[in-house]
């Protein structure tokens, strides 16, 4: 995620969210209330459509000026529109913690390219985007083979690992070694689930005696994110 957020309030006016957009070259923003804790998205597509639904010749307008004119009235002061009335609210959020193939689902099943994202109380820490998720997918498999070794490691005195040989292709991880019998495999396959661009785990892990069959060939277990 981006830590450094530009963000709205809910009664910055349309005027300042076109700068925003503009001069920070983004898509889109979260908007927060007092306590930081969003409220909604906007984006360039909602100013547009709102500019597309309200155009400054649109027939509405002109009816409004031709009964002021008629009345000989002071034109009534119009309120500016609003974050809060373009926003789209409640926001999508996501959680530091969750998984960037989740947010990558989320994304792509809402149909949505940023996600704000909140601590537990909700409140705003960072934003993530498409690209960013991307990026991510992009690391290279000495990278993530690096980064497994290290997150294994970390269970592999508590889980009886006397060895476990870790190798990644296309992002695919595969680890295979002995285990002590009472040993469980999948809190390493966890750990290795959770490094970044990671995209499948093959489990060739063996408890006791059946670590040397696994090694020389025996059918891979597939772990899916779910």
């Amino acid at each position: 995620m981006t830590s450094e957020v530009v963000q709205a309030h809910p009664d910055t006016p349309f005027k300042e969210l076109a700068r925003l957009f503009t001069s920070h070259r983004i898509g889109g923003l979260p908007v927060v209330d007092h306590d930081d804790k969003v409220m909604g998205v906007v984006s360039r597509t909602d100013l547009t459509e709102r500019q597309a639904a309200h155009p400054p010749g649109s027939a509405r307008q002109r009816i409004l000026r031709t009964v002021r004119r008629l009345a000989r009235a002071r034109p009534a002061r119009v309120p500016a529109v609003t974050a809060r009335e373009l926003m789209t609210s409640p926001a999508v959020t996501v959680h530091p913690e969750q998984r960037v193939v989740d947010a990558a689902r989320i994304m792509e099943r809402r149909h949505i390219d940023r996600l704000p994202v909140v601590d537990e109380e909700d409140r705003l820490i960072g934003i993530t985007t498409r690209r960013d998720l991307l990026r991510v997918f992009l690391r290279t498999d000495e990278e993530i083979r690096s980064d497994v070794g290290d997150a294994v490691s970390v269970h592999v005195p508590a889980h009886g690992a006397g060895h476990v040989r870790v190798d990644v292709r296309d992002g695919v991880v595969t680890m295979a070694g002995r285990l002590r019998p009472d040993a469980d495999a999948s809190v390493l396959v966890r750990a290795a689930w959770r490094v970044d661009g990671v995209v499948g785990v093959v489990n060739r892990l063996a408890n006791g005696r059946g670590a040397d069959h696994a090694d020389q060939g025996g059918t891979p277990l597939l772990h899916s994110a779910g």
